[in-house]
């Protein structure tokens, strides 16, 4: 190894050459896959603030009137959410059973919602809730309802023949919202003898899973074989774009690193073979002194490995900086999604030794195979 250390001293440019190389491709390497990775965490989160983005309801209901009212006429047996739990679907998330039902409430049209109290989720991961849960008997009070009769939280109002207690008055949404009459689902289901019914599963897909590109047809594939008495309406949104930008990042990767890859391998075998013509002699009079090809070659692999080793861990600093200072002015990601890859890392740091030492194989085998008189006539 002393030999090797010498070597490099003696011949710092050269050594430089080679360790610029590999900085290159384990630098590129680490920045477009934390950006990939920045970019899915940004399309996640844009789902979830957007709210639900998917709606299943009953097969055969009428689209006009679905739009029209806001919601299906028509009903569905509540085990649709357990066939969809247990099937571990990927492509759905945050399940959350709901009733819809339009009523004359002190003579104004308004919409009773009921919520299942909890979120089922098919993949069994524990996410944070998207909505609220209500008591059993309790109501939250739309904005405009609340406003329109000067109702408050702790008031008691009766609906369809029965007392509730307002347990909290909701913030204007600027949506129909504001003129719904939220309840627990069990509480609306026995309050219109709808048990065990529901007219809408609210849930999200994150469009992560994506294979085609179309994520409604994947969604409805996939319902098709689990629960074929629904169907399922997905909206579009930004976080499409986002995936579709993240895509975008995979496909520039997916074009440049071989051509980065092919490149390095190519700058680094020539710098390896600059150092072997540079040491002909050097190499002619360890052979004539009796040194084997294999210690001979020894003292190459090891620089070359010495190379990729420190190559690797500057290369992922060097990856990881440029995504915190350029990735997200580049490709629009909030700076709160890029965080380093220790697994990058590691794997850096056993591959980039390898990779350096397979590109120097060429030329120092070229270098010990040759006889050590005619090195040394050289």
């Amino acid at each position: 190894m002393k030999l090797v250390l010498h070597e490099i001293v003696h011949r710092k440019f050269n050594f430089l050459m080679g360790l610029l190389g590999m900085v290159t491709i384990v630098g590129l390497v680490v920045f477009f896959y934390t950006m990939t990775c920045a970019s899915q965490k940004e399309t996640i989160r844009l789902t979830r603030d957007m709210g639900f983005n998917v709606r299943i309801i009953p097969g055969g209901t009428d689209k006009n009137q679905f739009w029209v009212d806001g919601y299906s006429n028509l009903s569905m047996s509540q085990e649709v959410v357990d066939k969809l739990v247990e099937q571990k679907s990927v492509n759905y998330a945050h399940l959350t059973a709901t009733l819809h039902k339009r009523i004359q409430f002190r003579g104004k049209d308004i919409i009773l919602t009921g919520i299942a109290s909890e979120e089922r989720e098919p993949s069994g991961a524990k996410k944070s809730k998207m909505i609220f849960a209500i008591d059993m008997d309790k109501v939250y009070v739309g904005y405009e309802i609340a406003k329109q009769f000067n109702l408050n939280q702790g008031d008691t109002i009766g609906v369809l023949g029965k007392d509730f207690e307002i347990s909290k008055i909701l913030t204007e949404s600027g949506s129909e919202d504001d003129v719904r009459l939220f309840f627990n689902l069990q509480t609306l289901q026995e309050l219109v003898h709808m048990e065990g019914r529901i007219n809408e599963v609210m849930a999200i897909n994150c469009m992560c899973s994506t294979k085609n590109g179309n994520p409604l047809g994947e969604l409805r594939d996939e319902l098709q074989k689990i629960a074929p008495e629904a169907d399922v309406i997905m909206k579009n949104s930004v976080a499409e774009a986002r995936e579709k930008q993240r895509k975008m990042i995979d496909k520039y990767f997916m074009y440049l690193f071989p051509i980065i890859l092919f490149i390095c391998v190519i700058w680094l075998g020539s710098v390896t073979m600059t150092n072997v013509r540079e040491r002909t002699s050097e190499i002619g009079i360890l052979r004539a002194l009796g040194f084997s090809g294999f210690k001979v070659s020894k003292l190459f692999f090891l620089r070359a490995l010495l190379i990729g080793f420190l190559g690797a861990i500057i290369g992922f600093v060097v990856g990881t900086l440029l995504s915190y200072q350029i990735g997200p002015n580049v490709f629009s990601i909030a700076k709160d999604y890029v965080t380093p890859n220790y697994i990058l890392l590691f794997l850096a740091v056993i591959i980039g030794p390898l990779f350096s030492s397979l590109s120097s194989l060429l030329p120092v085998l070229w270098a010990v195979n040759r006889d050590a008189a005619e090195l040394l006539k050289e």
